[in-house]
C-alpha cells in the first residue's frame, strides 16, 4: 500500500489519478487547507484521511493499520507571497510535518520514502543549470523550509537508514491548480478582463513542466530511484515571465494592456534552470511541450 500525502493539492492529485490508472493500491492524505482541491476529494473520498502530518498518532495509526510499504510526500504549504506574509504555517507543515512523517515511517518497516521537493531550494541562478550537487541558497521563507525538508529526509536516510529518494522540481502548472498561482490566475484574470499583475519588470526565468510529466517523473523515481538519491526534475522550457503572459494573452485572444506590471516581490529569485540529465536515466521523458500543456491548461479554465 502507498501512503500519499497531499493527495488533494494539484500535485498531488494528479499523482494519486496517476497511481489509481496503474493499479496501484492507495491511501491519500491530507489536511484539506484552502489549497485543496474539494472536488476531486468529494470523488475520491472513500481513499482519504483528513488529517495533519504532525498528528503523530494518527500517522502511526494509519501506517501500521494500512501496511504502508512506501510514501510519497507531497504535503506542503508552496506559495511564496504566502509565506513572505506569514512563515508560520510553512515551517509547521514543510519542516515539522516532514520530520514527524519520517519519524513515523522509520519506526513502522516503511520501505520507501519518496520526497517531492523545489528547485527553489537552489535559490537563483545566473548561467548554466542546477544539477543535485548544486549548494542549497533558498532565499525565501517558503524555499527555506523545503531545504531543511530535504535535509531532515537526507538526515533519516544516514542516521535511521530509511530508504529515502528526494525529486527537486521546476515550475509545474495545468489543470486544478490553485487561482492564486501565475498561470491560473493569468488565465482566470484575462477571460475576465482584468488586469494581470507582473511582479517587476517580468524577466525573471522559470522552467515550467506540466503536471502529468512531473507526476510520471516522481513514479519513475519511486520504482527505479537509487536509495538516499535525488532527482531534478524540468522539461527544459526556460520562459520568461513577461513571455508566459503574453503568450496566454494571445492564445485567449486578450489585448497585452491588460497586464499590469506591479512592485516586484521581495527577495525574487532571477532565474531557475533544471539539468534533468539523471531522472531521465531512470527511463523518463517529459512529452509535453510549453504550447501543448498551455493550451490544455487554457482549456481547462475555459474561454468564461
Amino acid at each position: 500500500m502507498i501512503l500519499v500525502t497531499g493527495a488533494a493539492g494539484f500535485i498531488g492529485s494528479h499523482f494519486l489519478e496517476l497511481m489509481i490508472a496503474q493499479g496501484e493500491p492507495c491511501i491519500a492524505l491530507d489536511s484539506m487547507t484552502y489549497a485543496a482541491d474539494h472536488d476531486f476529494y468529494r470523488e475520491h473520498q472513500e481513499l482519504f484521511w483528513v488529517k495533519d502530518l504532525t498528528d503523530a498518532d494518527s500517522i502511526t495509526w494509519l501506517l501500521k493499520h494500512h501496511k504502508i510499504r512506501a510514501i510519497v510526500n507531497f504535503a506542503a504549504e508552496t506559495h511564496v507571497d504566502n509565506s513572505i506574509k506569514n512563515w508560520r504555517p510553512f515551517v509547521a507543515s514543510n519542516i515539522t510535518g516532514t520530520a514527524t512523517l519520517l519519524e513515523a515511517a522509520a519506526a513502522n518497516g516503511v520501505e520507501r520514502f519518496l520526497h517531492v521537493s523545489t528547485d527553489e531550494v537552489y535559490g537563483s541562478i545566473d548561467e548554466g543549470s542546477f544539477t543535485e550537487s548544486t549548494l542549497y541558497n533558498p532565499r525565501n521563507p517558503y524555499s527555506a523550509t523545503k531545504a531543511a525538508s530535504d535535509h531532515l529526509v537526507n538526515a533519516w536516510h544516514h542516521t535511521y537508514g530509511l530508504d529515502t529518494v528526494v525529486t527537486n522540481c521546476s515550475n509545474n502548472y495545468g489543470p486544478r491548480q490553485h487561482r492564486e498561482k501565475l498561470i491560473p490566475k493569468t488565465i482566470t484574470q484575462l477571460v475576465a478582463n482584468e488586469p494581470v499583475p507582473v511582479y517587476g519588470d517580468g524577466l525573471q526565468i522559470r522552467d515550467w513542466i506540466y503536471v502529468e510529466d512531473h507526476c510520471r517523473a516522481v513514479y519513475a523515481a519511486l520504482l527505479r530511484g537509487s536509495s538516499g538519491e535525488k532527482y531534478n526534475i524540468g522539461s527544459d522550457t526556460e520562459t520568461a515571465n513577461i513571455d508566459l503572459v503574453t503568450t496566454l494573452c494571445d492564445l485567449l485572444d486578450k489585448p497585452r494592456s491588460l497586464i499590469q506590471h506591479v512592485a516586484d516581490r521581495p527577495g525574487h529569485d532571477r532565474r531557475y534552470s533544471t539539468d534533468s540529465q539523471k531522472i531521465k536515466c531512470l527511463g523518463w521523458r517529459s512529452l509535453h511541450t510549453l504550447a501543448e500543456g498551455l493550451a490544455k491548461t487554457v482549456e481547462y479554465y475555459g474561454r468564461g
